[in-house]
């Protein structure tokens, strides 16, 4: 898991760094001296790593949304690329369940959203549909990856309309384009 270096590392004074996580309302914070620990590069690592080890210890943020009871933002979905999160959309105060993959291209990190729809209202149909469609495609971009061709991510635009899963991926080298086996 990567973490930004300085997320919830602040350097409150010049003698040195504070660690703040808070979760269901409980403070776990701790300070770390430079001069404790030899210098300020020394007490900005110890401060990364109890950090680290807390964040593994507490879990995810806990969010709680009127109406849906508490929700969990866990991201991982144990496939590669791929995480699972639950977006607000605070002009309509809706919840909804999203799929995103995310690949590079030329250097650049890219990501496509599948979303399932409002959480209150998604079927488990259409969480597996999404998740398929994401892995399906996730796999597709790899292939053309191995391939030495050129990704379209437009290839799953109507992807609620169809099952591109179904069908084994196929990557013709002779054009490059990626097709559903018939």
């Amino acid at each position: 898991m990567l973490i930004a270096p300085k997320k919830h590392i602040t350097e409150p004074d010049k003698h040195g760094f504070q660690v703040r996580i808070v979760r269901k309302g409980k403070e776990h914070s701790r300070y770390f001296s430079h001069s404790s620990w030899g210098n300020k590069a020394k007490s900005l690592a110890a401060a990364q790593s109890w950090r680290d080890q807390q964040l593994a210890l507490l879990g995810t943020r806990i969010k709680s949304q009127v109406g849906l009871g508490a929700l969990t933002n866990n991201k991982s979905t144990g496939v590669r690329g791929i995480t699972k999160t639950i977006t607000l959309d605070k002009r309509r105060n809706k919840s909804y369940l999203v799929y995103q993959v995310h690949w590079k291209q030329n250097g650049v990190v890219k990501n496509k959203k599948f979303q399932v729809g409002a959480v209150d209202k998604v079927t488990a149909d259409q969480e597996i549909h999404a998740f398929r469609t994401a892995v399906h495609f996730r796999k597709a971009y790899e292939m053309c990856v191995l391939d030495d061709l050129d990704f379209d991510s437009q290839w799953y635009q109507n992807w609620k309309e169809s099952r591109l899963y179904d069908t084994p991926i196929e990557v013709k080298s002779d054009r490059d384009s990626l097709t559903d086996a018939a």
